[in-house]
């Protein structure tokens, strides 16, 4: 059977590793990025007229081989999340701010107490490795609907504790971005618990982004702030996510 992920990451991996020509797209004066950059909205329609609402394929405990590898970030040193890993992220607070109408303050508690999901799925890193796991999370939709969002909203934005660089102005923290539509896509959950324990730490506790329908570095770690905004324009360098900025793709889908 034709497997699309598949297609799609073995085809993009040996283009770019057998053409000196991309090296050059990481730089933001690049005009090959800018040329990727201006496909990107004609690839993001093009799949979801593809797959629709389809669901990511979904596998059976039999298929979970090895853990589930740790991408990015595995151990914050933000002195707030320190602080709350040490009492397990009893004083934890998950916040729904920007354009909404309720916003939220949730514990880890509450977000427990909410109807959730499981779900056995593939995690592909753009990195070109893939890990199968059991992930357990409150759907996001979920928690938006108790938020409220406001009819100007357009896209969900995770700002997260852990620290990817320094520069002069201070500290960088993980931030990432998805549309409504993905937002509120039954797969896409804000997951506490895998292969049936407590998160990780090196996996995101106490809360990461799952959006099964999307690369790796889509799933944003150690979330603490969703923010609902009708653009993208103000967060980073403007391109949507922190590794967007950099040159990769925004919208990542597989």
């Amino acid at each position: 059977m034709f497997d699309r992920r598949k297609f799609l990451l073995g085809s993009t991996a040996a283009a770019l590793s057998g053409c000196k020509i991309f090296d050059s797209a990481g730089r933001s004066d690049s005009h090959l990025r800018a040329l990727f950059a201006s496909h990107e909205g004609l690839t993001r329609s093009a799949q979801r007229a593809l797959i629709g609402d389809a669901l990511a394929p979904e596998f059976s405990e039999a298929d979970i081989r090895q853990g589930q590898r740790p991408n990015g970030s595995t151990d914050p040193t933000d002195a707030t999340y320190r602080k709350m890993a040490e009492t397990a992220f009893r004083d934890y607070r998950l916040t729904v701010t920007g354009l909404v109408e309720a916003p939220q303050n949730l514990s880890l508690a509450d977000l427990t107490a909410l109807p959730s999901r499981t779900q056995i799925t593939r995690h592909d890193c753009v990195e070109g490795w893939s890990c199968i796991a059991k992930w357990q999370g409150v759907p996001l939709g979920t928690v938006l609907t108790l938020a409220k969002p406001k009819l100007t909203a357009r896209y969900a934005v995770f700002h997260c504790f852990d620290a990817i660089e320094r520069s002069l102005s201070g500290e960088v923290f993980y931030y990432e971005s998805i549309d409504l539509i993905d937002a509120y896509h039954p797969q896409t959950i804000l997951a506490y618990a895998m292969n049936g324990a407590p998160l990780p730490v090196a996996n995101g506790a106490p809360l990461r982004l799952r959006v099964e329908r999307q690369l790796g570095y889509k799933m944003a770690k150690y979330v603490h702030t969703i923010e609902l905004t009708d653009s993208l324009a103000t967060l980073g360098f403007g391109k949507g996510s922190y590794w967007a900025d950099r040159g990769y793709e925004w919208y990542a889908g597989i």
